[in-house]
């Protein structure tokens, strides 16, 4: 059974960060480079696709280390771009066989930050971009090659920064993102997998 704990911690942060109130102010705006690196975890949609004339596909999550780069150009608009280490799923094709794949899935979004400018120790933000997925590593327990072609898709985040002082901040967001993969068993085409998962990622954030 899928577990949901880096879910919970994001909910939980949120809703911490919105009960805490601080007098002190700090600076957050126009030129802000800025890090964030954590825990991420990927969890794949219920429904990943069917394969091999109709056998449903599902997609394990896996949780790895995460970290992003951004860069502020205006009080309330940035930039962020999503790494990780390789995520490793295990797949299940109903009735045929198990196994495995990696991937990296860098995620570039544009990012809109309501309260950016202000003095608020509570910063959220929402961004939309692209995510570049490359697969490696695909295996079957039957012996049976797989490839999985990369895929482009667009992406969607929320987040937020709970601010400690002028350059670290607590920090927790989530990323929907569409990874649909071209199939092939044995070289031959073989349907789609729909990986489509939420990431959750949550950790600290560190501003230069």
């Amino acid at each position: 059974m899928r577990k949901a704990v880096l879910p919970t911690l994001l909910v939980s942060s949120i809703a911490a960060a919105a009960l805490m109130t601080s007098s002190q102010a700090f600076a957050y705006g126009a030129g802000d480079f800025f890090t964030r690196v954590g825990v991420a975890q990927v969890e794949p949609t219920s429904d990943n696709g069917e394969i091999l004339g109709g056998a449903g596909v599902d997609v394990d999550s896996d949780t790895n280390f995460a970290f992003t780069l951004g860069y502020r150009f205006h009080d309330k608009i940035g930039v962020e771009l999503l790494a990780a280490l390789p995520f490793k799923h295990d797949l299940q094709v109903d009735g045929v066989t198990g196994g495995s794949t990696e991937h990296l899935p860098p995620t570039l979004t544009l990012q809109y930050y309501p309260l950016g400018g202000t003095e608020s120790r509570v910063q959220p933000y929402v961004g939309a971009g692209v995510n570049y997925t490359r697969f490696s590593d695909e295996k079957t327990d039957i012996g049976a090659s797989l490839e999985l072609d990369d895929s482009w898709g667009a992406a969607g985040q929320v987040g937020i920064d709970l601010l400690i002082d002028d350059n670290w901040a607590l920090n927790a967001a989530a990323w929907y993102i569409d990874i649909d993969t071209d199939a092939r068993v044995n070289g031959d085409p073989a349907g789609t997998v729909e990986i489509d998962p939420v990431v959750v990622m949550a950790g600290l954030s560190y501003r230069f």
